[in-house]
C-alpha cells in the first residue's frame, strides 16, 4: 500500500489465536477510529490495509448495502449512497440534526438513522427515517417525549460525573444502536441506563413494548412492570453496545440478539446507586482484572422473560466496541474499543486472529463485510 492520506498504519500487529476455524470472506471495516475520524479504514485477513475511505470530517458507524451500492454516514450531518467505483451517487441532507452510533434499514427500504438536534442540550435520544429515493427526512421518535416520565427524573452532566467530558449535555439515554423488525417495531440499545429497549408500533403510535437488563434500575420508575424478568443466574449487560437481531427462536415471539456487553457500570444523569457484582467494572481504563463479553439472548415475548444463552469473554473495554456475526460459518468478529484491538472468533468463541490498532482512546466499531460491490 502507499502512504495514507491520513498518516494511519498500513499494516496491523497480527497476534494467532487457537482456533483452526477458517477466516469469513472479506474486509474489517474500522469505524470512527479516534483521532482519524475523517476516515474509515479497511484491512484484509492479513492485517493489511486494503482501502482507505475519506470522509468530511466524521466517522462512520455502519454500512448499509443496497444492490451494487452502499450507504453510509459521510458527515455529521450527511449520508451518501456510493457505488462500487467509489462515485457518489446520492447525497441525503440531515440539516438541523447530527448523526450519532448507528444507521439500519426500516420498512420499506427507508432508512433509520439514530440522531440529535444540532446545537441541542438533549443529545442521543432521536431517530429518524429517511427516504431512500427522494431524501426527505421525517423524525419519527424523540424519546423526550417516548419516555418523558423517566426523562423528568434524569438531568444534566455534571463536572463530577464519571464522563465530566460530557458536563452540561443532557445524554440522560444515549441510544447506541438500532435494530428494525418485521412486525415494525425497533430494538434499541442504550447505554446510559444500561438497557435493551423494544418500541412497538413504530410507524403508528410508538410504545415502549419491553426493557431487558437489570430491572432494579427501574424498580421505582414508571416503567418497572414493563421489565422482562431474568431467568436463570447470571450477571445481566451494563453499558452495552450493538444490540442486534441473530436468528428466530423456536416458537412465534421467540428470538435471539447478539450484543457486546460492556460490562461496565456508570451512570451520570440520575441521583441513582446501585451495587453491581464484583465481575462488574467500574473503572472506565479498567484495573486489569475486568472482561468484557460477547451475550446472546433469547428474548421470549410470550413469558416476558429473557435468558443468557451464551457467551464468551473478551478483552475489556468500558465503552464503545461490537460483537457482531460474519460468514456462514457463524463467525464472530470483536472489537473492543478502548483495549485497542479487534479479533475474530469461531463461532465457539475461540479466538482465530487478533489485531491491535493505535489510535486516541477509541475505536468505535469494527466489522467485517464481504464488500461484494467490489468482489463477487
Amino acid at each position: 500500500m502507499p502512504d495514507t492520506s491520513s498518516g494511519y498504519d498500513t499494516r496491523l500487529e497480527v497476534t494467532e489465536g487457537t482456533s483452526d476455524q477458517a477466516q469469513a470472506e472479506g474486509l474489517f471495516a474500522m469505524m470512527r477510529v479516534n483521532g482519524y475520524l475523517g476516515y474509515g479504514f479497511f484491512y484484509d485477513d492479513a492485517g493489511i490495509l486494503r482501502y482507505e475511505m475519506v470522509l468530511e470530517g466524521f466517522g462512520l458507524d455502519r454500512i448499509l448495502f443496497d444492490g451494487n451500492e452502499i450507504i453510509t454516514c459521510v458527515s455529521s450531518s450527511k449520508l451518501a449512497r456510493i457505488d462500487g467505483l467509489g462515485r457518489v451517487t446520492q447525497v441525503y441532507d440531515l440539516s438541523g440534526y447530527d448523526l450519532h452510533h448507528d444507521i439500519g434499514f426500516g420498512a420499506d427500504g427507508e432508512v433509520l438513522a439514530l440522531a440529535e438536534a444540532t446545537g441541542a442540550q438533549r443529545v442521543e435520544d432521536r431517530l429518524l427515517s429517511i427516504d431512500p429515493d427522494t431524501g426527505t427526512v421525517t423524525e419519527l421518535v424523540d424519546f423526550s417525549v417516548l419516555m418523558e416520565p423517566y426523562f423528568e427524573m434524569t438531568r444534566p452532566v455534571e463536572p463530577a460525573d464519571n464522563f465530566f467530558w460530557q458536563a452540561g449535555e443532557w445524554d440522560w439515554i444515549h441510544l447506541n444502536s438500532l435494530q428494525y423488525m418485521d412486525d415494525d417495531s425497533l430494538i434499541l440499545s442504550s447505554r446510559e441506563t444500561s438497557t435493551i429497549i423494544k418500541v412497538a408500533d413504530l410507524h403508528g403510535d410508538p410504545t415502549v413494548d419491553w426493557l431487558a437488563g437489570d430491572a432494579r434500575f427501574w424498580a421505582d420508575t414508571p416503567y418497572a412492570e414493563l421489565c422482562l424478568t431474568q431467568e436463570g443466574d447470571f450477571v445481566p449487560q451494563y453499558g452495552q453496545h450493538c444490540v442486534e437481531y441473530l436468528s428466530d427462536g423456536d416458537a412465534d415471539g421467540v428470538y435471539y440478539l447478539a450484543l457486546y456487553n460492556n460490562n461496565y457500570w456508570s451512570l451520570n444523569t440520575r441521583d441513582f446507586t446501585m451495587e453491581v457484582a464484583d465481575s462488574v467494572g467500574t473503572d472506565l481504563y479498567g484495573t486489569g482484572d475486568e472482561t468484557s463479553q460477547c451475550y446472546v439472548y433469547r428474548i421470549d415475548e410470550n413469558t416476558r422473560t429473557f435468558s443468557l444463552a451464551g457467551s464468551f469473554d473478551v478483552p475489556y473495554s468500558s465503552i464503545v466496541s461490537n460483537a457482531s456475526q460474519c460468514g456462514e460459518s457463524g463467525n464472530w468478529v470483536v472489537n473492543s474499543g478502548v483495549a485497542m484491538v479487534f479479533g475474530e472468533y469461531d463461532a465457539d468463541g475461540v479466538l482465530i486472529r487478533e489485531y491491535q490498532y493505535e489510535c486516541t482512546m477509541q475505536n468505535y466499531r469494527t466489522f467485517k463485510y464481504n464488500m461484494n460491490i467490489w468482489f463477487q
